[in-house]
């Protein structure tokens, strides 16, 4: 069983930075591939950042590469979303998720991250 929670959402003007957060409670936590994903009103939810066990593998939507960081730190239990440049169009909840079984299973309850022009 894993437990999450985001944080760290909020308004910023287009051009800033938000740094997300995902604290997972759970034994295995350090073995699940996580993710982080975000649905905007009206849209199906997306895909945008993953990262391996070890941090050792990043993966990023086209739509972000360049201007978010997805990182773990195993030993707080947390994986972090690092988001820079901010667009009016990454407005939207952003929602972390862990793999397992080869399929995003546990998803937290989402952070709203609101960019405005």
């Amino acid at each position: 069983q894993v437990q999450l929670v985001e944080s760290g959402g909020g308004l910023v003007q287009a051009g800033g930075s938000l740094r997300l957060s995902c604290a997972a409670s759970g034994r295995t936590f350090s073995t699940n591939v996580m993710g982080w994903f975000r649905q905007a009103p009206g849209k199906e939810r997306e895909f945008v950042a993953a990262i391996n066990w070890s941090g050792s593998s990043t993966s990023y939507a086209d739509s972000v590469k360049g201007r978010f960081t997805v990182s773990r730190d195993n030993a707080k239990n947390t994986v972090y979303l690092q988001m820079n440049s901010l667009k009016p169009e990454d407005t939207a909840v952003y929602y972390c998720s862990a793999k397992v079984a080869g399929s995003y299973y546990y998803w937290g309850q989402g952070t709203q991250v609101t960019v405005s022009s």
